[in-house]
Parts: C-alpha cells; sequence; structure tokens
C-alpha cells in the first residue's frame, strides 16, 4: 500500500473527473436515443435512413476509433475554419472531457435507440386508446402514458447501457483526459507498481457499477409497484 502514498488525492479528483463524464454523456445519451427512436418510429423515410445508419456506423464502428476521430476531427476541422479568418491560427485544441463526452455519448445513444424503439412499440394500444378516449391530446398522451410505460419497459436494458456508459469512460484517458485511468498511468511510472494502481482503478469502477446497478435495482421496483400491488 505503500505505492498508493501521495496518490489518493489524485485518484479521487479522477473519481470525480469520470462520475462529470457519466453525468454529462448520460444526458446526451438519452437524447440521441430518443431522437433515433422517434426518427426510426417516424413516417419520414428519410428521418429513418439517417437513424438507421447511425446505429448501423455507431454500432459498428470500435469504440476507442470513434472517439480518435472525433477528437482530433473536430479539432483539424475547427482549425481549417479559423485559418478561414485569421491564417496565423496554427492550431485549435479541442477540450478532452467534451470531445471524449460527446463521443462515448452517440456510441451508447446508438444502442439506446434501439432499446428506446423497441420500448415504444411495447406500449399497450389499449392505453393510448383510453387515454383518447378521455379526452387527452397526442402530447399529453405522450408524455402522461406512453413515456411512463416506455421508461418502464426499457429500464433494465438502460441500466446496462448505464453501465457501458460508465466503463467506457476510461477510454478517454487515451486523448489526455486526467480521470482514473489517466492517473494510474502517471503513478505507474513514478511508482512502477502498475498492477496495484490497475487494482485501485478496476475497484472505482466496481464501486460505480455497484451504485448504478442498485440504482437501476430500485427503479424497476418502484416502476414495477403496481404490479406487486395487483398480486
Amino acid at each position: 500500500m505503500e505505492a498508493l502514498s501521495g496518490w489518493g488525492d489524485d485518484f479521487f479528483q479522477g473519481s470525480v473527473v469520470v462520475a462529470q463524464v457519466f453525468v454529462a454523456s448520460l444526458i446526451l445519451m438519452v437524447i440521441f436515443g430518443l431522437i433515433g427512436a422517434a426518427a426510426k418510429l417516424s413516417g419520414n423515410r428519410l428521418a429513418r435512413t439517417i437513424a438507421g445508419a447511425y446505429t448501423v456506423v455507431f454500432r459498428g464502428t470500435p469504440e476507442i476509433l470513434v472517439i480518435l476521430l472525433l477528437y482530433f476531427g473536430t479539432a483539424l476541422t475547427l482549425t481549417a475554419i479559423a485559418q478561414l479568418f485569421n491564417p496565423e491560427i496554427r492550431f485549435i485544441d479541442v477540450p478532452p472531457f467534451w470531445a471524449g463526452t460527446f463521443a462515448i455519448a452517440l456510441i451508447v445513444g446508438s444502442y439506446a435507440t434501439e432499446t428506446f424503439r423497441g420500448a415504444f412499440l411495447g406500449v399497450t394500444p389499449g392505453s393510448i386508446e383510453a387515454a383518447h378516449a378521455l379526452g387527452m391530446s397526442n402530447l399529453q398522451v405522450f408524455f402522461y402514458v406512453r413515456v411512463p410505460e416506455m421508461w418502464r419497459l426499457a429500464l433494465p436494458a438502460f441500466g446496462n447501457h448505464m453501465l457501458s456508459l460508465i466503463k467506457d469512460t476510461a477510454l478517454i484517458s487515451i486523448i489526455g483526459l486526467n480521470e482514473t485511468l489517466f492517473v494510474a498511468k502517471q503513478a505507474i511510472g513514478a511508482t512502477g507498481q502498475p498492477f496495484t494502481m490497475y487494482i485501485v482503478v478496476g475497484l472505482i469502477y466496481l464501486g460505480f457499477s455497484t451504485i448504478i446497478t442498485l440504482t437501476v435495482m430500485g427503479l424497476e421496483r418502484y416502476g414495477n409497484r403496481h404490479l406487486r400491488q395487483g398480486t
């Protein structure tokens, strides 16, 4: 344990960065997933084609490659645009936090698209018909009937997406984000103790995964409470 001396604060700060990336990417992932699902279920052929291409590309491309392409591609694109106005600009660096967050949100969002699409298709038609019979508008039916029932159906798979999301944050270290794995690499260089440092990183991610799992289990119990009451 002497190898960890002096690195506790660094691992804590790295864990905070992991939590921040997770929350930001979770929000974006839900947005991408809902937009993708809505596009796939729409009557617009172009929207369905774009959504289909999105899920095929991001589910079929290695995650680390997506992160690298987005990070360097965005930087090169912004640099080229800026040089049109000021030729003296050499390079515009993209914050690794946002590049990585956006990349993993796109990746996991492609899986969430299919989860949300299937969940929306699983909404009971009778519930929708009953809501319309009560005089609800389409918007009210969507928010008060479709979304609550879809959320309950999607939650088990969505929990898996959240676990994938937290684990994918480790990939962002490759573009220089100062999270736990990046800290571990620095600590290894200083102490020469790779096994100890990687064990610490593993325990940190195991802690995050346990919290997510317990949270999802609690949400599932809450979402299915009416089923237990009816038995």
